[in-house]
């Protein structure tokens, strides 16, 4: 990315100007280490459910994977704003960070080095740890309301933050503010092409906005949908925009054009979205797309085809959270029924299948 640390300048855009502080409880020790390693390999049609994990007391609002695919890490909703880590391979929780936010934990990421996890909350702040230490970093502090989403580059230089009063930058590795691209937009998920060079935006009015993230300028926008737009992700091959809303659909955009391309659906029965989508997420082959809403299931559908592919039951309210592994051979879903799932490709035969519906 042709960006300056030292003098970054954007056409049109007003820069922050508040410090770095730290939060006022600082949050316990995270038990855990990252080592990225991966790429992705596979492909997840037909997975089966390995591992129900239990023990949010409160909807599951956020889910990554590490780098390393052998870490998940989940935010809830409850009022403490813990952070939960577990691992993929055993089911077990192995890190918890307490009061991690003052209120629900509304997204979390990994950086791409494995090296720092961030947060971010209805309470205005995004926290960060540093994985290598197991400490708290700091906080970011500037935006004035609900931040509801965080995407970063994939050079994992620098971490953009969405919330209902608008975007913002900030420099990951001199974890410093660096500018904000719109105020008061309403923002309600945001997302960084994998080539680095756009950000895109959807707000709770189902406008898209794309952004290039070199200039800070917009690039265009677009009504995508007629309720709030409550995912947006890129393919890997930075072509296609995905989008889902409450108002029930999923649709697929030309990156570069905006350009509707088309619009997923199922056949007029069971099997349809028929409410709210909540969450979606691309398995990095590019070529599959899981979306849970309303109904609590999970479906996942060829992106090259646009048909349903699956169906997978399991939770008993909303689906609220979903996240591939970054081979492609897992998939982690989150619901309003407290739970997580764990959905694998091929289960490995020391899963544990007698105990793994009591974790």
């Amino acid at each position: 990315m042709n960006i300056s640390y030292n003098k970054y300048l954007l056409a049109g855009v007003v820069s922050i100007a508040v410090l770095l502080q730290t939060p006022s409880a600082t949050p316990a020790d995270v038990e855990f280490d990252v080592k990225p390693n991966s790429q992705a390999t596979n492909t997840l049609v037909n997975p089966q459910l390995v591992y129900i994990l239990k023990e949010h007391s409160g909807s599951v609002k956020s889910l990554a994977f590490a780098p390393d695919n052998q870490t998940l890490v989940s935010g809830g909703s409850e009022n403490d704003g813990v952070i939960r880590l577990w691992s993929a391979k055993t089911g077990k929780r192995i890190g918890i960070i307490r009061k991690a936010q003052k209120t629900t934990v509304e997204s979390v990421l990994i950086s791409p080095n494995g090296l720092t996890l961030a947060s971010c909350s209805n309470d205005y702040t995004i926290n960060l740890w540093n994985l290598k230490t197991n400490k708290f970093s700091r906080s970011f502090i500037g935006h004035s309301s609900n931040v509801l989403s965080l995407a970063v580059t994939p050079d994992g230089k620098i971490l953009a933050s969405g919330g209902l009063d608008g975007i913002r930058l900030w420099d990951l590795i001199q974890q410093r503010p660096l500018a904000t691209l719109v105020h008061y937009n309403n923002i309600s998920k945001i997302a960084i092409s994998p080539g680095g060079q756009i950000l895109a935006s959807g707000d709770t009015k189902g406008m898209v906005k794309l952004w290039n993230l070199n200039s800070g300028q917009l690039i265009r926008e677009f009504t995508a949908h007629t309720k709030v737009i409550s995912g947006i992700a890129f393919t890997p091959d930075d072509q296609t925009l995905v989008t889902a809303s409450h108002d029930g659909t999923i649709k697929l955009w030309n990156a570069k054009t905006g350009d509707l391309v088309s619009t997923l659906t199922a056949d007029k029965n069971w099997m349809s979205h028929r409410d709210w989508i909540n969450a979606i997420a691309i398995n990095p082959n590019g070529r599959i797309l899981a979306s849970g809403g309303k109904q609590g299931i999970v479906k996942l559908w060829d992106l090259t085809t646009g048909k349903l592919l699956n169906t997978l039951d399991g939770h008993t309210d909303w689906v609220s959270a979903i996240a591939f592994s970054p081979d492609g051979q897992m998939l982690a879903s989150g619901g309003y029924d407290k739970k997580i799932m764990i959905w694998r490709s091929h289960p490995i035969l020391d899963f544990g299948w007698v105990d793994w519906l009591h974790r």
